[in-house]
C-alpha cells in the first residue's frame, strides 16, 4: 500500500509557473515508477511525465521543455515544476505510484491556467 498526498495547484496566468509536490508513504522501496497524469473536463486521464527508480524520465509531448519531474529520495516525494504555462494545461493533475501490478493514485490537485 502507497499513499499520496499532492499540493501546489492553484490558478495561474498564461506563462506563468507552478511547482506540484507529492509526498508518498507505505510501502514506497516497492515504487518502480512515479508521475504525474492530468484530468481536462470532458477528456481522458493522460499521462504528464514519469520518473523510474533507474532515474529515467518520460514527458508528454505537449509538455516537453516546459515542465521538469524531479524526486526527493530524502522526502519521498516527487515535484514538478511547470513553466510557460498555457490555458490548455488546465486540468486536475494527479500523482501516481505503480507498484505491479498496481497503481496507486493520489486526490488530485486543480491546476488553472486563466487570464
Amino acid at each position: 500500500q502507497v499513499q499520496l498526498v499532492e499540493s501546489g495547484g492553484g490558478l495561474v496566468q498564461p506563462g506563468g509557473s507552478l511547482r506540484l509536490s507529492c509526498a508518498a508513504s507505505g510501502s514506497i522501496l516497492s515504487i518502480s515508477v512515479m508521475g504525474w497524469y492530468r484530468q481536462a473536463p470532458g477528456k481522458q486521464r493522460e499521462l504528464v511525465a514519469t520518473f523510474t527508480t533507474g532515474g529515467n524520465t518520460n514527458y508528454a509531448y505537449s509538455v516537453k521543455g516546459r515542465f521538469t519531474i524531479s524526486r526527493d529520495n530524502a522526502k519521498n516525494t516527487v515535484h514538478l515544476q511547470m513553466n510557460s504555462l498555457k490555458p490548455e494545461d488546465t486540468a486536475v493533475y494527479y500523482c501516481n505510484a505503480f507498484i505491479s501490478p498496481y497503481a496507486y493514485w493520489g486526490q488530485g490537485t486543480q491546476v488553472t491556467v486563466s487570464s
